[in-house]
């Protein structure tokens, strides 16, 4: 007997049902967050909150959590806690940084690109052992696990995610089945004219409904959630190394804006040149997630459908239809793959002028008042669109490439494959024998007319089953088509995103200044300051430093020792501030035998108001001459770059905090502003003198061993800046000044002077020395004979007066003559 004559078994609505509840189940215990969400605030601060407590919280204490913001792990270890407000309760998300030892471990894992894998991303080897490589280290790895070895990715809590998701495609495609042979077997009694059959099954159509529509919508839900864990593992391994401590920066040394890298020298040592990584970390994580969970989903139920239809169907089409089945599938495969265009090469071309876009209105946004000044509102107009109408110039030449495309895929998916389905479905009628395809039987009981009647309903019934399936058939292989595309595009975006894992990985690190005694000086011994990577062509170093141009500073030998406060002045663009940045660590030293020593960060000094100060005392402390203003509140701008927390843990209280304001001269900003925890765009709501003025305050929170003030106090008066300098000095810190106003000299007792012009000399001589005591009395010498001379000048300038009052008077007169005439 034929497949399409057997009569259909309903399905079964009990077990699935059950099947789903115990699903929902599992997934609502995976996916929602513990009952220990919401705890009350004392508890939540103190890092002891009751698990069942549901308290409501005022405004007052939700503005307390978002000043208290994390909490830090009572263990002791790196995790921290999250506290987000959420209506008038608190849910709090454990945050679990990556170790450095598990970036280290993973960093072999990621070699740089060869150019050409780059700029031409396809579907390759290349393409899958990109995708291995972040899947393996980054999106699927417990977050315990240190990263040596085999990636343990099946221990992860992900894996619960994507094993759900996977169910319920899978239970689609069973369920896609099971509607279609419901379908059937409704046509059939139909035809029949069999009210009770028919009644019955369209009461399990209605019941088949309720698993089929929850199904569905899981599956959505189930990929959402899979693409927002997929971009949140992401983008917290990249925030962790992208926001690298020292002697990494690679926040600093990523993009090359910061060190004016020669295009010549192909190996910079401290920049990568990666232009747009906000694009990278935002939008390219974001789209990539994204169409991976897709692409997961829009492969997995086409393959499953397309194995399990076509084994129902081969059933019913025997040899000939399942040989002209597989020859459908393979010449669609053919057709598509001759016509697709590179989609991943374009994919990438897009993000990267969708990047450049982006930055462009960042640029405006951040110097709108420099703009505003120039009223370079059109200029700048000019340049946002130049950039805007590169990318809708390619995107539309997307649009034109797709169109040809599109025309071949709907034609064979929509069209081909429904001819091939009506040719198949006649393959049992017209090429098999006259009985079995009428479903007559050799000694069948009943009237003719009754056996005719079973055959077309049986008939009827194998063509609607088929047809659902080959429908549903086409549909997957019309899915599995449009993931092709799909696969492209993801091939690009993954190439983006591993370049810049890679690159971040690569970077090699700063070099470590020489630690001396924790009370020991900062030397700079035989030191050439150079801009990283100015090579001008020529050859590099083995550090990849170019000797072709002069360095900005020569063979620099310095010693600042504590109560010994350095002033570096000199013409602009000599390096000052380079040297600044040598100092500090951020630039690589150059030359022979350079070195760099500075103390280790030692015990908070004994000047610090509070003994029980956890945090050490910093060696340097670098103030640049344009402030940042940290996105907080007021007593955040003064803390920075400790947190709440750490101002908590510290010991620190607002009182003193007042202090240091005052002994800045801003004392009256809290009341002004509305108190401490008053949160404003600070950037645009403190003056220029004013953010300048709350660097300096950061120092005297601070204390460190020593301040780099880098022109920091340009945009303030001379008696603020003196009283300032005076209260720096009394709290022991050491002033190294970069400044060119000759008031600040006697706050020091050293002066560097960078020569310039290419000269690469510099001069260190100390305040009150010999030297420099002849060169006050010959300033003093030059200005007592100009004094001497002011009788002089005061006496001619008399005569020039008396001059040009005489005819003054003269052409007055002559006017009223002719006035008269």
């Amino acid at each position: 007997m034929p497949v399409f004559s057997k009569p259909l078994k309903p399905p079964p609505p009990r077990s699935l049902t059950i099947a789903l509840i115990v699903l929902l189940i599992l997934r609502t215990r995976l996916l929602t967050l513990p009952k220990d969400a919401a705890v009350s605030l004392s508890g939540m601060l103190k890092g002891k909150g009751k698990g069942k407590e549901k308290q409501r919280f005022t405004k007052e204490d939700l503005a307390a959590v978002l000043q208290q913001v994390y909490l830090d792990d009572p263990k002791g270890g790196d995790g921290k806690t999250l506290l987000v407000p959420y209506r008038d309760q608190v849910v709090k998300v454990p945050i679990h940084p990556i170790p450095t030892s598990k970036l280290s471990n993973d960093a072999p894992h990621f070699p740089l690109l060869p150019p050409a894998t780059k700029n031409k991303p396809n579907i390759d080897i290349a393409f899958l052992k990109q995708l291995n490589a972040i899947l393996q280290r980054i999106a699927l790895p417990p977050h315990s696990w240190s990263g040596k070895g085999a990636s343990p990715w099946w221990r992860s809590k992900i894996m619960a995610v994507i094993g759900l998701h996977s169910t319920f495609l899978v239970l689609r495609t069973v369920l896609s089945i099971m509607v279609a042979r419901l379908d059937g077997r409704i046509v059939r009694d139909l035809v029949r004219a069999d009210g009770k059959g028919f009644m019955k099954g369209l009461g399990l159509w209605f019941l088949l409904a309720i698993p089929s529509t929850y199904t569905n919508s899981m599956i959505r839900h189930l990929q959402s959630s899979l693409a927002l864990t997929l971009r949140t593992r992401l983008t917290r391994y990249v925030h962790d190394l992208y926001l690298s401590a020292f002697p990494d920066l690679r926040y600093y040394r990523v993009t090359g804006s910061n060190n004016n890298t020669n295009e010549d020298d192909k190996k910079p040592s401290t920049s990568a040149g990666l232009e747009g990584v906000e694009q990278y970390i935002t939008a390219d994580v974001e789209a990539w997630s994204e169409a991976l969970a897709g692409l997961y989903g829009n492969l997995l139920k086409p393959t499953l459908d397309l194995l399990l239809f076509t084994s129902q169907l081969s059933r019913s089409l025997g040899v000939r239809g399942t040989i002209l089945l597989f020859a459908n599938y393979y010449a669609t495969v053919a057709i598509l793959r001759a016509v697709t265009p590179a989609f991943g090469r374009l994919a990438a071309v897009e993000a990267r002028l969708e990047g450049e876009y982006r930055r462009g209105m960042g640029r405006v946004g951040r110097e709108a008042e420099e703009v505003a000044f120039y009223d370079g509102g059109s200029r700048e107009r000019d340049i946002l669109t130049k950039a805007y109408l590169r990318l809708i110039k390619h995107v539309n030449s997307i649009y034109k490439i797709r169109i040809a495309y599109e025309w071949t895929e709907d034609y064979v998916i929509k069209y081909l494959w429904s001819a091939a389905g009506y040719a198949l479905i006649a393959v049992p009628i017209l090429f098999t024998r006259t009985k079995r395809s009428l479903g007559i039987q050799t000694g069948r009981e009943g009237r003719r007319e009754d056996r005719v009647n079973d055959a077309v309903a049986g008939r009827t019934e194998t063509y609607i089953s088929n047809r659902r399936l080959l429908l549903s058939l086409a549909d997957a292989g019309g899915r599995l088509m449009y993931a092709y595309k799909d696969l492209l595009e993801l091939a690009g975006l993954t190439t983006r995103i591993y370049t810049l894992v890679s690159t971040l990985h690569n970077l090699p690190p700063l070099p470590v200044p020489t630690i001396a005694d924790a009370d020991g000086a900062i030397e700079l011994r035989k030191v050439d300051v150079r801009i990283p990577g100015a090579g001008a062509g020529s050859s590099s170093d083995a550090d990849g430093h170019g000797h072709g141009e002069p360095p900005l500073v020569r063979d620099l030998n310095l010693v600042i020792k504590r109560g010994e406060h350095l002033m570096i002045t000199g013409s602009n663009g000599v390096g000052k501030t380079a040297v600044a940045r040598v100092l500090a660590g951020l630039w690589p030293t150059s030359g022979d035998d350079a070195e760099v020593v500075r103390p280790v960060d030692g015990v908070a000094s004994s000047s610090s108001s509070s003994s029980a100060n956890p945090f050490p005392q910093q060696t340097i402390f670098v103030v640049p001459q344009r402030a940042y203003m940290v996105t907080g509140s007021l007593l955040e701008q003064v803390i920075y770059p400790h947190s709440y927390a750490d101002f908590v843990r510290a010991g620190r209280t607002e009182e003193e905090l007042e202090g240091i304001l005052e002994s800045v001269f801003l004392k009256y900003l809290p009341e002004r502003e509305g108190g401490w925890k008053t949160r404003k765009e600070w950037r645009d709501v403190l003056s220029g003198g004013e953010k300048q003025r709350m660097g300096l305050a950061r120092v005297f929170y601070h204390r460190p061993k020593f301040a780099i003030l880098d022109e920091c106090t340009s945009a303030v008066s001379s008696d603020v800046e003196g009283r300032m300098y005076e209260a720096a000095k009394g709290l022991g810190i050491t002033l190294i000044t970069i400044s060119l106003r000759p008031s600040l000299m006697k706050y020091h007792t050293q002066l560097l002077t960078l020569s310039g012009e290419g000269s690469s000399r510099w001069t260190l001589t100390r305040m009150g020395s010999e030297k420099e005591r002849v060169g006050v009395d010959r300033e003093i010498a030059l200005l007592e004979k100009k004094l001497a001379d002011v009788q002089v000048w005061e006496e001619r300038v008399r005569e020039l007066e008396e001059l040009l009052s005489v005819r003054a008077e003269k052409k007055e007169g002559e006017r009223e003559g002719e006035a008269e005439r």
